[in-house]
């Protein structure tokens, strides 16, 4: 009796211990004798999602029984939503009904409690969340992510907003969605791709009307328009109601709502279509036209309408399709021999399926991502299908091999907007009384004339107010005009650097900032910048010493080189022609060789300074003398003149010329402080760290340089100008112009504003507004500024400020040359024609007395006289 007892008890302990290995996973039985399947499945029948789930599970179970003649039990529990209730579920389907897999549930914080259960039992979990971390199907080997990441819908929706070319986009989430950050953190990154930023982040707690409709008018007094929704479909069909009855489905909103509830459109009643009227959506791609999915869906349509008569739309969804294809792909591994647990997943891992929804396989426990997406625009009484967007191949109007995929949404055709515009809506608004433009003003500015901030105070001197004014007020104010919409403003003063001035737009405490703040690459990172309104560069300023130190050669530097060449050219050529002309008038003009030339050299010069009147005979002589004279007179009261201006005015030049001899001697120089020019002198420029010397106020720079404390300043072209106004004597620039900065006003990233404000500056710049205002700046310093290569006192005179005179005298010598020739030859013509004649009448009269042959030479004739006369020579 002991034996038999001993025995009972014994194998009650087998069949208790089996059944505990079965419950806690380590059973790992084989069954060869044939395929009995249990599938168990958890959903939330209060949502849509899990009512279609649901059904499509059981259609996928059903099926699978009429292809396979396999039995398979399907087991759902409903969880209404609760992680909890998912729990308590997930351990009856393992202990009570025995399953093998489950499938579901369909958000993360389910899924995490029944994954923790199903890995001790060695139970495979088919995960419908949108987002199951890495790390945790790395910790739970038996988890497996089942939904298809749907990151990529994030590129879709940045293509859309850079063929619009907006900048700021606003994201509204739940604030207790998990997939939440995951969906933010590529959306921004997508969205910097394309030049463009999220704007604000607005987090909504689920079933918060009041809060919902605060932070909705929060929103409408904001200057951006362009939302993107990622909410569940309760919150979102509330948000959009709220949203149309508050106006903010009108012009120039857009709406933009991506999945789980863009793939619900189709379940939404007329009301809140209604409401949601122009909005554009990117929901997952379902191949509807399929014969495969064609037959789910009648099928599915019958049940779904049996089942939830409450629902006014009996369409399937992505989902449905996702969840049949899941049921048979996990169905397909279970039904395989060896169906043991570890098998089972096994098996689920190395599935090719071709599903309702596409191609089922998975990856590290993860199935293949979502790369196709469907673009929505909501108009009438349901939705339009404008098109497609594939990653990597752009938008389409059709899925096909042969389809044409072009990179801008224009290919999808005309696109509805709120408000019933087919036109570009702009996306933001500017500026209103409630809410203007907040600009941050730098008190710190080292030139006043550019932006200064004082405090106005009462008559018990409190500080009551701000003014601020100066250069850059001026032109932000005149650029403002320029703009087709009056923008609403507020100055604030900031005491801070420029840096930390453009860091504020960044973290939304100003709207934009307005002063002598310089354009750099560093600063894009936290702002953006408008065209620079003053020139770009910078310069090096450095005193200015005489430039007349060789005071023994002064005398000449009235005139250039050429300018004494030309004189002394034209003096011995006008002396040559009245020597010529006077030579046979004047015996002093004849003797040796070296005698006239002499003579000649006298009579050039000294006509410079008197005019020889008496000594001139010929007409010709005088009236060459006369305008020759003319030209020494100009010249000479010229040359006094300005000989007289070096020896009294100051004539000055750089005591540097460029950064080498700086460099060379090792020489200190000076910068503003807390600037982007220390940094750019030593990394660029080469200049040792300890030879920088930065200032913190402008008033340091003229007495620094004065003491030689620093060889040379270096500053912003346009700050250059306004020190040099104010020390025009002593400092000049120098060297070349280095290309950097120039000032601009900064605009959060992205902002809509900053086309229009840089387009209206450059009006402004164009019609000369801006030129006027800098002119007007410098002029009020009462000290204009001096450009040493335009000051003409300080140039030597050269021929092209004489050539009239030089010309006049030199045609009217050659003239009279020229006359004084042409006469001399006629001359010289007459005297042979009488001694022709002469020689003629001879022969004649030789002939006629017949005194014999004729032989007298010509020199003979030319000495004879009449032939009457006793002194006639015969040949």
């Amino acid at each position: 009796m002991d034996n038999f007892s001993a025995f009972l008890s014994f194998m009650a302990f087998v069949l208790l211990l089996k059944q505990i290995l079965i419950v806690d996973g380590i059973s790992d039985t084989t069954k060869d004798d044939g395929f009995v399947g249990i599938l168990g499945a958890i959903v939330d029948n209060s949502s849509r999602i899990g009512k279609e789930e649901g059904i499509a599970m059981q259609i996928a179970v059903e099926d699978f029984i009429n292809t396979s003649n396999q039995p398979l039990d399907l087991k759902i529990r409903n969880s209404q939503g609760d992680p909890l209730q998912a729990a308590l579920a997930a351990r009856s389907l393992i202990s009570t009904d025995q399953v093998q897999a489950i499938l579901g549930p369909q958000t993360w914080e389910e899924v995490s409690l029944v994954a923790e259960i199903g890995s001790k039992s060695h139970i495979p979990i088919m995960s419908l969340a949108d987002a199951t971390p890495v790390w945790a199907t790395e910790l739970c080997t038996f988890l497996v992510q089942a939904s298809p990441n749907k990151l990529k819908q994030m590129e879709a929706i940045a293509a859309i907003v850079q063929r619009w070319e907006w900048r700021q986009v606003t994201i509204i989430y739940e604030d207790k969605d998990f997939s939440a950050p995951a969906v933010l953190s590529h959306l921004s990154d997508a969205l910097q791709e394309v030049g463009a930023e999220i704007s604000h982040y607005l987090a909504i707690l689920p079933f918060a009307s009041s809060s919902l409709s605060e932070e909705l008018q929060r929103l409408k007094s904001s200057q951006f328009r362009v939302f993107v929704v990622h909410l569940s479909l309760p919150v979102a069909v509330e948000l959009f109601e709220k949203a149309k009855i508050m106006n903010m489905m009108e012009k120039d909103y857009v709406w933009i709502i991506i999945d789980p509830f863009a793939s619900l459109v189709h379940s939404f009643n007329a009301s809140t279509i209604s409401s949601m009227q122009g909005v554009v959506g990117v929901k997952s791609y379902l191949p509807e036209n399929e014969s495969h999915f064609q037959d789910f869906r009648y099928k599915f349509r019958q049940r779904f309408s049996s089942e939830h008569p409450e629902e006014v739309n009996h369409e399937p969804s992505i989902f449905a399709a996702q969840a049949y294809d899941l049921t048979w792909t996990v169905a397909l591994a279970m039904s395989k021999k060896r169906q043991g647990r570890q098998q089972i997943i096994s098996n689920i891992l190395q599935s090719d399926v071709d599903g309702l929804s596409g191609k089922i396989n998975f990856t590290d426990q993860t199935i293949a991502p979502a790369h196709t997406f469907q673009i929505i625009n909501m108009k009438g009484e349901s939705y339009k299908e404008l098109g497609f967007w594939s990653d990597g191949r752009g938008f389409s109007e059709t899925i096909g091999e042969s389809d044409t995929f072009k990179s801008s949404m224009n290919a999808l055709g005309q696109v509805f907007w709120p408000g019933g515009i087919q036109g570009t809506p702009k996306g933001w608004s500017p500026p209103t009384s409630a809410n203007p433009l907040k600009i941050g003003v730098p008190t710190r500015a080292s030139f006043k004339q550019y932006v200064e901030v004082e405090m106005e105070k009462d008559h018990l001197g409190n500080n009551i107010s701000f003014s601020y004014k100066g250069l850059a007020i001026d032109v932000f104010k005149a650029t403002l005009e320029e703009l087709p919409f009056d923008l609403l403003y507020n100055f604030f003063p900031f005491n801070g650097t420029f840096d930390a001035l453009v860091e504020q737009i960044h973290l939304k405490n100003f709207d934009a900032a307005v002063g002598s703040i310089s354009i750099l690459a560093n600063r894009y990172q936290h702002a953006e910048f408008t065209a620079p309104y003053t020139e770009c560069g910078l310069v090096m300023v450095v005193p200015v010493r005489s430039r007349t130190r060789e005071k023994a050669w002064l005398f000449i530097k009235p005139f250039t080189n050429a300018m004494w060449v030309l004189i002394g050219a034209t003096s011995i050529y006008n002396g040559f022609v009245i020597w010529l002309i006077e030579r046979n008038h004047c015996p002093e003009f004849k003797g040796s060789i070296s005698n006239q030339v002499g003579t000649l050299i006298w009579l050039a010069f000294s006509t410079l300074f008197s005019l020889n009147r008496n000594k001139l005979k010929s007409n010709l002589s005088r009236i060459t003398m006369v305008v020759w004279l003319f030209m020494a007179l100009v010249i000479t009261q010229t040359y006094t003149a300005k000989l007289a201006s070096l020896l009294t005015l100051p004539q000055l030049e750089p005591t540097v010329v460029d950064v080498f001899a700086l460099q060379n001697s090792n020489a200190m120089v000076g910068c503003a402080g807390a600037s982007y020019t220390s940094k750019y002198l030593e990394e660029v420029l080469h200049f040792r760290h300890n030879n920088i010397k930065n200032f913190s106020r402008a008033d340091e720079y003229a007495p620094a340089l004065r003491r030689r404390e620093v060889a040379a300043l270096f500053l912003d072209l346009p700050l250059a100008k306004v020190f040099l106004a104010e020390n025009c004597k002593s400092f000049t620039m120098t060297g070349p112009t280095y290309k950097v900065g120039g000032f601009g006003f900064a605009f959060a990233r992205g902002s809509q504003l900053l086309p229009n404000v840089t387009q209206a500056m450059l009006k402004a710049s164009e019609n000369g507004t801006v030129r006027d205002l800098e002119k007007n700046m410098l002029a009020s310093q009462k000290c204009m500024d001096m450009d040493l290569e335009d000051d003409r006192l300080s140039l030597s005179l050269n021929p092209s400020y004489f050539w009239v005179l030089f010309l006049f005298t030199g045609g009217t010598s050659s003239m009279a040359l020229a006359i004084y020739i042409f006469r001399a030859y006629n001359s010289m013509s007459m005297s042979e024609h009488n001694v022709s004649w002469k020689l003629m009448m001879s022969v004649m009269k030789h002939w006629g007395n017949q005194r014999g042959r004729f032989s007298r030479k010509v020199s003979d004739i030319a000495q004879t006289t009449p032939t009457n006369s006793p002194n006639a020579t015969e040949y």
